[in-house]
């Protein structure tokens, strides 16, 4: 065959030029190989990805050329081909056993030669197979992903990976030829070339500073190379390539040449060599906790950034080059950090801990024992040593961690002497204007910020301006484009983030772009994050529209995101009001010169806002060529606000040095004045053109510190510390961003200090004055705010709270404002430090470095900005709640039963409203108008939403979505802070309540109207879903009255809400390892038949699944649709919540998974999907054939319920050794919370196979809760082992979920005779306690759950020798204590619980592993508590027991006020005859307020003179001593026990006999409001805790009670 015509590029490679890059290479690659390889094998190894693209190609070349070798005289070679499943998890263990067992079974020998075709994968995999098969053979590598061309596939690295990491089993073999087809990148991903980029700038950053330039400047120009493909292998000889082909050859050229460098001086990777893992480090932790959702290049992304941090924090590198790093690899869509939503979104996410990550990279290949080695940059190009360098753990833990802390103490560097980076107003305006000059300028101290970088590429995507740097980045050379812009590209946002200058500069800048045939999209959209999108531009938006632009918002009116047609700017008089921020005046002057006529720019509205601003702006377009004129009133001299801008073009000077930051300057000056140190800044003085600047003698000179300031500099050395004089007043108008550095120096200050003037800055990153307000409130400082500032009453520093974590909302001078305070309040805690990166990046570095500030990383609890996807760490962290829904849907009777719950405050937003304004809602309609009013609802949602952000429950008023802007609001708070919650009730009740109510303003419209119009709006703004009512389903089979059923409700308003704010998650405990946990499928078309039976149903179960794709809605279209309704499916769920606080396991099961439901309707499936997560379900089934993006954007909602990543495979072809299930789990486990896995068992074997995958993936490292199990009455073995949520059935089911399902109590007595659950021995120990029920109570249990446990009765008058036996003995289960037991018990115990210590008794033995896993301890507890607490809160909601009387003094009243205590009774009273017993017991509850009382029947009066009588009453003595009439030898209940009235009370009496005792029967001849309670109920309730402390096993309660309540009345008859 005639040998094809290729030009090849090479790249020597220790010694040898086997590195052949080029374009088309198939036959270049097949002649190279069979001219230098001879053998008498090749096999080419692929996966089945890679071979859909190219395995033909090879086939059909290498079967041609080896025809024509044959000659007859040798036999002809052959060509085999193996194709192997893609991903990770063939690289493993497994995986290079069925490549061998391959070569084996096709008798491979010595001198074969494999070929691995694909990516990194197939690269590493087949590379260690030929290192390894006849002790080695010969392989050539073919590399199809950048990353695997310019990283893997060079340096003869080649690895496996195992559960304790990657790449850690594997060896140094090189490869004959490795051969770069860069046509072969045509077929990949577009996030596969982004992937690789990481390596190519990798490479350039650590060791060539010229290839990372050009990097940096053509993004564009590369990713347009592989969006281009070839035809007719075009690039094969070098006259048919193109440019963009030769620039992305040279660029994975130059890549693979620095690698290759390194190998060929390092081959075995003993020192130099570690160099090209700069970044790998830290990203091969992340990777090993998110791969393989997360590619390598994109973990090493994060992890180059993180690497670069850690050497400027060290010192070594500088702000410019993280700065540049960050930027070019942001320009391949890379991730920088952490927190980038395709990182945090990921369930997996919650696993990046710092101590988690810090544990991997215990096991890198670089590192020397303990010590943990990094590459170091120094520079761009260069690192700081030709190897890894030792960093410490602490070092790497301060760069990881979310939050920082300073430790308080004196500056060691004092005095100090810096430059602060800079200034972010001048380098926006110095970009723009050079952008907009003609000729090249060079831009010297230009910040590196995230604003300044938002700022360069909005310029690059209006191709504005061109940018290259120089002097290792220090200089930024602006290429200017005289003005001419043009639209971005069809679908490209310009994404601003929070970069408020960026965003009012690029709106006019934008609205000069002139329209061009050459444009793909009509208008140019500049957007920005949800808090962008809550700041003003509308005052910039009306003076350019009433100018001729045509500008459209695009979601708030007056906010961003903004459309902008390509109309330039036409000029002559331009009217604006300029009191909210001066920045639209600097937009509309920077881009004045370029409008069709010279512009005449009026000022209205008011006083101007920060003229100096104003100023700066005209003082810098002077220095690029145009002057403003600012016209002055010829009569009186005064300067008017009206500025004249002629037309003209800026002409960039050769150099414009940028002035250091003013604004910025003030937090190092602030830290001298509050530390009583020196600090001089240099950069910064008297001719700055930064109002800022005058920080240090407008405010630190009057507070009692030392100024000296020069024209370029600025000293301040700070009084002793605690010695700063308050200042009575300041205006802060000209330096608006300096006021929260001058609060907290306010807040140590000697008295009050008052700042006016800074009304703006309500509207900047955050509300600034109620930022400051709140955290300084956590310090114990006293402000007032006022209309334009605030005033701070300033507190002894030693007086100040320690300890404090602050909110920095996002801001970075909140962040670096309290880290002044920081300075001098020990273990100060700044939750948000990365936010300090929009104008100081380096500020924590900084603090230590060059101030003496000493700063550490910590690692808070959760997430701080959304909503949590675990829970926060107390209440107070929790995230308000919003209530919305039609009126009459009882928001507001929701509402105060939730805050009683939550223990929070409850807000009505009408009282709100009311009390604000002075009126009521309808008084104000009737006078203002609706439009007013919901103006004033929407400007009142938003001050609720500011001041009221943790701890309470906020309850709207019906019509607040009926504005887009209360909308918006309700939708970004539900987005990222907390919920909102859609309270739905039936809409016929809806109106029979409005017909009656008549406090609201009617609607003047039909309420049905009303809802049919709002419902739309309350789905759109709503993250949750509450159902306050079940109605009468089609048949009127089962009615659920949520009116009469108030114990119903307010137990499901305390679970839904618990489980949405992550309080008390609602989650099944039994999940945990080494524990069986079990669901029950119910199977019904329609569940509400069986809700009466529901309990009897899910005895022993910890969940119930609901099978929604089973569900048959009676009003769907057509007859037995497989689709219910979403409303049908909501109404499901809430009438089964009404009968059982159990989890749900919400499924939607597909027929090719095994279901009903459609396979063809995956919206529908996602629809009834995110209803589960909207109705607070515990637990989503989710198949993994979803998709992955819908699934990840899920997970990022979900809070804290919790996914179930399943797969079924009912073919039977799926086998538990085979690699198919290896990749089903790990797509499960990247995507679920809880991993689920079916199969089909042919034979017994199969389920031994199950158990064996089971164990291995069981030994993964923080391996998740795993649900493996086998249909088939051939599977049923691994139902009765599975220890996840195993599906059970029940007799009374209409059918089984899934063949061979079994039941409950099947399974633990199949466990039972396999031996994992051995019969145990319960005891009662005391005397007398033949009559007891507690045999009878836990001998029922026993058998309704199948345990083969038994409870027996141990009669003893002490603790002798026959119970220490039996508690001594192995298959002692646990053991009730009663009289005279108790005390005397303890001593036989190892431990007890909180509750046994405060009562001073045990009642109840529990044996419990040790914590130092040693062996069995006991535990001693009292659950006398729990059965008294149980009683109580059946009637009345925690929180709601104004007070409560107790009579008696022994140990059940101790139990009896414990309770109390724990159930939030405000006041206790105590009665007992013989008073000194009452005040022992007082004494020994030091910290419970507790009255005693000397007579039955007289309250003590509150402060008003009223009586407060009980409405909860204990009795602890016997009946027989009690009597309702006068009898001097008994205790005298009178009827004035029972005064309480007004609401529900409850009495108990804990004696047995008589049913009907003297105290219970005169609460029932006397109070109808007080329900009554036995003494039996309590012994119920508290057996029911015994149980479950010894079982960890759900009581059966029902089963119980009926039982006990039976023997209970044979006895008394």
């Amino acid at each position: 065959m005639p040998a094809t015509t290729t030009d090849v590029q090479k790249v020597s490679i220790l010694g040898k030029e086997s590195i052949h890059c080029g374009f088309h290479l198939v036959p270049h690659i097949v002649e190279t190989v069979l001219t230098q390889l001879p053998s008498s094998t090749y096999i080419l190894i692929t996966d089945t990805n890679i071979a859909k693209f190219h395995l033909t190609a090879f086939e059909q070349e290498f079967n041609a050329s080896l025809t024509s070798l044959a000659n007859g005289t040798h036999a002809r070679p052959r060509f085999i081909t193996h194709v192997v499943p893609p991903g990770e998890p063939s690289k493993s263990r497994e995986g290079k056993a069925n490549i061998e067992d391959f070569l084996l079974l096709n008798k491979c020998t010595r001198d074969s030669v494999i070929l691995a075709l694909g990516g990194g994968v197939i690269g590493d995999l087949v590379g260690f197979v030929a290192a390894t098969f006849m002790r080695g053979v010969r392989f050539v590598q073919i590399p199809t992903t950048l990353l695997a061309m310019v990283d893997s596939s060079v340096g003869g690295k080649t690895a496996i990976d195992t559960p304790h990491g990657k790449n850690l089993i594997g060896a140094f073999w090189q490869p004959e030829f490795i051969f770069i087809d860069v046509a072969m990148l045509e077929t990949l991903p577009a996030r596969e070339f982004s992937n690789g980029m990481a390596e190519v700038v990798k490479t350039a950053a650590i060791r060539n500073e010229a290839e990372f330039s050009s990097l940096e400047s053509r993004s564009a120009e590369i990713f347009a190379a592989i969006q281009t493909p070839s035809t007719n292998y075009a690039g094969r000889v070098k006259r048919t390539r193109s440019a963009s082909q030769e620039l992305l050859l040279s660029v994975i050229v130059g890549s693979i040449t620095v690698k290759s460098e390194i190998v060929t001086l390092d081959p075995h990777e003993n020192g130099l060599r570690n160099l090209v893992n700069f970044g790998h480090t830290i990203g091969h932790a992340i990777e090993a906790i998110l791969t393989p959702t997360i590619l390598h290049g994109e973990c090493v992304s994060v992890g180059m950034i993180l690497e670069a941090e850690i050497s400027r924090s060290m010192g070594i590198l500088n702000q410019v080059g993280v700065g540049r790093l960050t930027r070019c690899l942001k320009a391949y869509n890379l991730p920088v950090s952490m927190a980038d939503p395709r990182l945090a979104n990921l369930p997996s996410a919650k696993l990046l801990t710092v101590d988690r990550l810090l544990d991997i990279m215990k096991v890198d290949k670089k590192n020397s024992g303990n010590e943990k080695k990094i590459v170091l940059l120094s520079r761009i190009g260069d690192t700081y040593e030709q190897r890894a360098t030792v960093v410490a753990d602490a070092t790497i833990a301060k760069i990881l961690s979310d939050a920082a802390t300073v430790i308080s103490g004196v500056p060691i560097h004092s005095p100090v002497k810096m430059v602060t980076p800079g200034s972010k107003s001048i380098s926006n305006r110095a970009l723009v204007l050079a952008a907009l000059g003609r000729g090249t300028c060079r831009l010297k101290n230009l910040l590196h910020s995230d604003d300044t970088q938002v700022m360069m590429a909005a310029l690059l995507e209006l191709k504005g301006a061109q940018f290259e740097w120089e002097d290792a980045g220090e200089t930024l050379i602006v290429h200017g484009g005289e003005g001419s812009l043009s639209v971005p590209p069809k679908d490209k946002e310009i994404y601003l983030g929070n970069a408020g200058t960026a965003a009012r500069f690029l709106t006019t800048v934008c609205a000069l772009v002139q329209k061009s045939p050459k444009d793909e999209a009509e208008t140019t959209i500049i957007t920005g994050n949800a808090r962008m999108k809550q700041r003003p531009i509308g005052p910039l938006v009306t003076a350019l529209t009433a100018n001729g632009s045509k500008i459209a918002y695009m979601e708030t009116e007056g906010c961003l995101p903004l459309s902008i047609h390509p109309n330039g700017l036409q000029g002559g008089l331009v009217q604006l009001a300029a009191s909210i921020s001066s920045q639209y005046v600097s937009s509309v002057l920077l881009c004045a010169p370029y409008a069709a006529k010279p512009v005449t720019l009026e000022l209205i509205g008011g006083q101007v806002i920060s003229q100096p601003y104003i100023d700066m702006t005209i003082a810098m377009m002077k220095s690029f060529g145009i002057e403003v004129t600012r016209r002055v009133d010829k009569e009186t001299g005064k300067l008017l606000d009206i500025y004249d801008i002629p037309k003209g073009c800026y002409v960039n000077p050769p150099e414009y040095s940028i002035e250091s930051d003013a604004s910025s300057a003030t937090y190092p000056l602030a830290i001298a004045a509050i530390t009583g140190t020196t600090c001089t800044i240099q950069s910064i003085g008297s001719s700055s053109l930064q109002g800022d600047a005058r920080f240090a003698k407008d405010v630190l000179e009057p507070m009692g510190c030392i100024v000296t300031q020069t024209a370029t500099e600025t000293t301040v050395q700070g009084p002793p510390i605690g010695q700063l004089k308050a200042l009575p007043h300041v205006d802060m108008e000209v330096m608006t961003d300096a006021f929260l550095t001058a609060t907290v120096l306010g807040a140590v200050a000697s008295g009050p200090t008052k700042i006016t003037g800074i009304a703006n800055q309500r509207v900047k990153e955050c509300n600034r004055i109620r930022a400051m307000i709140d955290e300084l409130a956590k310090f114990g400082v006293a402000t007032n705010e006022l209309d334009d500032g605030l005033e701070v009453f300033g507190t002894p520093i030693s007086h100040l709270k320690q300890g404090v974590t602050v909110h920095c909302y996002d801001d970075h001078r909140v962040a670096m404002a309290f880290s002044v305070l920081a300075a001098v309040v020990p273990k100060t805690v700044m939750d948000e430090k990365r936010c300090v990166e929009k104008t100081w990046p380096n500020w924590w570095d900084d603090l230590n470095n060059k101030i003496g500030l000493d700063t550490q990383g910590v690692e808070l609890a959760g997430p701080t900005d959304s909503v949590s996807t675990t829970g926060p760490s107390s209440a107070k962290e929790a995230a308000s709640i919003v209530l919305i829904g039609m009126r009459g849907s009882g928001k507001t009777f929701i509402g105060e039963l939730a805050a009683s719950a939550l223990e929070w405050n409850c807000i009505d937003a009408d009282v709100y409203f009311e009390i604000k304004f002075k009126t009521d809602v309808r008084q104000f309609v009737h006078d203002n108008g609706w439009s007013a009013f919901r103006e004033a609802e929407t400007n009142l949602l938003k001050e609720l939403l500011t001041e009221k952000p943790y701890g309470h429950v906020i309850s709207l008023g019906g019509g607040v979505v009926e504005t887009p802007a209360a909308r918006d609001l309700l939708k970004e708070y539900s987005r990222k802070r907390g919920p909102v919650v859609h309270i739905v009730r039936n809409i016929d009740e809806v109106v029979e309540y409005l017909g009656i109510e008549g406090s609201r303003p009617a609607y003047g419209e039909s309420i049905t109207a009303v809802f049919e119009r709002r419902e739309p709006w309350f789905r759109e703004c709503c993250s949750h879903r509450f159902i306050n009512h079940v109605e009468a389903f089609a048949d009127g089979k089962f009615v659920i009255d949520p009116t009469v059923t108030k114990r119903g409700i307010r137990e499901e308003v305390s679970r839904f809400f618990g489980h949405i704010t992550g309080l008390t998650p609602n989650l099944a405990p039994n999940l945990a390892w080494g524990r069986h946990s079990y669901f029950l499928s119910l199977t019904y078309p329609d569940i509400t038949p069986a809700l009466p039976r529901i309990e009897e149903l899910s005895v022993g179960v910890d969940a119930l699944e609901v099978r929604v794709d089973l569900l048959r809605d009676p009003k769907a279209g057509k007859q037995d649709s497989p689709i219910p309704s979403p409303a049908y499916v909501a109404d499901q769920i809430a009438a089964l919540r009404r009968v059982t606080s159990l989890p749900i396991v919400y499924t939607v099961r597909t027929r090719s998974q095994g279901g009903a439901f459609p396979d063809d309707a995956q919206n529908e499936a996602c629809s009834l999907l995110d209803l589960a997560l909207r109705m607070g379900t515990e637990y989503i089934d989710v198949e993994i054939s979803l998709p992955h993006t819908w699934i990840t954007d899920m997970n990022s909602r979900k809070g804290c319920s919790q996914i179930i990543a399943s797969w079924h495979d009912w073919s039977g072809d799926m086998k538990w050794n085979g690699s198919d299930v290896q990749a089903k789990y790990d797509i499960a486990d990247q995507l679920g919370d809880i991993i689920k896995i079916v199969g089909k068992a042919n034979s017994i074997q199969d389920n031994f196979d199950l158990q064996q995958f089971v164990t291995r993936m069981n030994s993964r490292p923080n391996a998740k809760p795993f649900l493996a199990i086998n249909m088939g009455t051939e599977g049923q073995l691994s139902r009765v082992l599975n220890t996840t949520f195993t599906p059970v059935s029940h007799p009374l089911l209409p059918s089984r979920a899934a063949p061979g399902q079994l039941t409950f109590s099947q399974i633990q007595q199949a466990l039972h005779l396999i031996g994992q659950i051995p019969s145990k021995r319960f005891f009662l120990f005391g005397t007398p306690i033949s009559h007891s029920l507690s045999p009878t109570l836990h001998n029922t249990a026993f058998q309704a759950l199948g345990l083969p446990h038994t409870y027996e009765l141990l009669e003893t008058k002490e603790i002798d020798d026959r119970i220490r036996a039996t508690i001594a003995a192995p298959d002692f289960g646990g053991a009730s204590v009663t009289i005279p037991h108790k005390l005397d018990i303890i001593a036989a115990l190892d431990r007890l619980s909180p509750a046994a210590k405060a009562m001073g008794a045990v009642n109840t033995i529990v044996p419990v592993q040790s914590g130092d896993g040693s062996g069995r301890i006991l535990l001693g507890d009292n659950t006398d508590w729990l059965g008294i607490r149980g009683s109580i809160s059946a009637r009345i909601a925690p929180g709601l027991i104004h007070s409560a009387l107790v009579i008696g003094a022994g140990g059940t009243a101790r139990a009896a006020i414990y309770a109390l205590s724990n159930l939030h009774a405000k006041t206790i009273y105590l009665y007992n005859r013989t008073r000194g017993r009452a005040v022992e017991l007082i004494k020994a509850f030091p910290n419970i307020k507790i009255h005693l009382i000397d007579q039955l029947g007289e309250w003590p009066r509150d402060a008003s003179g009223d009586a407060l009588p009980p409405n909860v009453i204990v009795s602890t003595v016997p009946a027989s001593e009690t009597t309702m009439t006068n009898d001097d030898q008994k205790l005298h209940f009178p009827a004035e026990l029972y005064a309480y009235r007004d609401g529900p009370a409850i009495v108990i009496d804990m004696a047995y006999k008589p049913v009907e005792t003297p105290l219970l029967k005169l609460a029932k001849d006397t109070a109808q409001n007080w329900e009554t309670a036995q003494g039996v109920e309590v012994l119920l309730q508290q057996g029911y805790a015994q149980f479950e402390l010894w079982n960890q096993r759900r009581c059966p309660q029902g089963a119980i009670s009926r039982v006990v309540w039976a023997e209970y009345r044979r006895r008394v008859e």
